[in-house]
């Protein structure tokens, strides 16, 4: 297996929907063009801001089948796996292999709390049931499972397990991946309000929900931060904050929806249970956009 060489800015990429909830895969593949060309290195494909859970498997096929056939081999596409079982996800991880994916995002076992042993487990089944290059979504925040440090040394002998997103919400795990495990795996920042943190920490790239909204001020951040140019990164930082807290929410899918709606990256919709944002919620997240809209500065080159 060639060594999977991911970095930079990889936009958690929206399931596009028609206002009846079906799947518009033509604005999916239309809005993963619109990222790629403004310089994004990746892009993750029916995660959590993809509705993952919310599609059915042939649903989830065809989503993942047009954004590879957009990408065009131009950057890396890979699949969110979020299943419930090991088995089911093994199932999703053959299905991407089928569907041309450049590698893998899994998730723990969903609904069901898993301990540490039993999440080491599940990563460790995907990661011998398939070659393609494997990142590990941790975030106990969102699912309920912390894989710490230590354990990431029990998953190391699996070649294809590569890279981690850590969404712990604490700027200080990356130091501490970094202590424990050396170079071992490819970090990845995965909470919008702490990318800053997690760049200048070790974090070489970027799962970013609000990257599918403004994905020149996302690579432009991270550019700074990586070439340390700080005082810079910080200012730009500061503009984008009020946006990046709503990654954070529970209702993330319908915040940064409206988000996308609103700088012409894409549409509201939503599939049920979820619905779009009204009264004074849709009122908040509107001035937050509309304010950083306003304000929006001019990149340099």
């Amino acid at each position: 297996m060639e060594k999977a060489r991911w970095q930079g800015v990889m936009p958690a990429l929206m399931t596009e929907m028609h206002a009846d909830g079906s799947i518009d895969l033509d604005s999916t593949a239309a809005h993963a063009d619109k990222c790629i060309a403004a310089g994004v290195q990746g892009i993750i494909a029916i995660g959590t801001l993809g509705e993952n859970c919310s599609l059915t498997p042939g649903e989830k096929e065809s989503v993942l089948r047009a954004v590879v056939e957009v990408a065009g081999g131009r950057v890396p596409v890979i699949c969110g796996i979020a299943e419930y079982t090991s088995n089911f996800a093994l199932e999703r991880a053959r299905m991407a292999e089928k569907a041309g994916a450049d590698g893998l995002m899994t998730l723990p076992g969903m609904v069901y709390k898993q301990d540490s042993r039993e999440a080491i487990r599940h990563f460790s089944n995907i990661a011998e049931g398939t070659d393609l290059p494997i990142m590990i979504y941790n975030n106990h925040v969102g699912y309920k499972v912390d894989l710490l440090p230590h354990d990431f040394l029990d998953l190391a002998k699996f070649d294809n397990i590569v890279a981690v997103k850590e969404s712990s919400h604490d700027s200080r795990r990356l130091t501490d991946m970094v202590n424990v495990c050396g170079d071992r795996y490819i970090l990845f920042s995965g909470v919008d309000d702490l990318a800053l943190e997690n760049f200048l920490f070790g974090a070489v790239g970027w799962v970013s929900g609000i990257a599918n909204s403004f994905p020149h001020e996302a690579v432009r951040l991270f550019n700074l931060a990586k070439s340390n140019q700080v005082d810079d990164a910080v200012a730009l930082y500061r503009w984008l904050m009020p946006m990046l807290h709503l990654d954070t929410d529970v209702k993330l899918v319908q915040y940064l929806k409206l988000v996308n709606q609103m700088t012409g990256m894409g549409s509201e919709w939503v599939r049920e249970p979820r619905l779009p944002l009204e009264g004074a919620e849709r009122a908040r997240v509107e001035k937050i956009v509309q304010s950083a809209l306003d304000s929006r500065p001019a990149l340099a080159a």
